[in-house]
């Protein structure tokens, strides 16, 4: 299920960050989430290559994996969207 933010919501947040820490603290918390941020997505692209690496030196096909996974994504998504329908 998703979840979605309002734009109230966010500036409501935004606000309540403001009275916490201060409009002078807002640029370095923000460019700490921002390091943070890119430390998990560097992390994670490394973890995919090594992966990707792994595979490929067995001799797994990540491709056909990955071909499979989506035609199994598409018939849940099918199955999923009737059921939603119905209700």
């Amino acid at each position: 299920m998703l979840y979605f933010i309002s734009g109230a919501e966010i500036i409501f947040v935004f606000f309540i960050i403001l009275m916490i820490f201060g409009a002078d603290k807002i640029p370095e918390i923000a460019r700490g989430m921002g390091k943070g941020i890119r430390q998990v997505r560097d992390a994670t692209q490394e973890i995919k290559s090594e992966i990707k690496k792994g595979s490929k030196n067995k001799g797994i096909e990540t491709d056909k994996i990955t071909e499979d996974i989506s035609k199994v994504k598409e018939e849940l998504d099918d199955i999923t969207d009737s059921i939603k329908r119905d209700l």
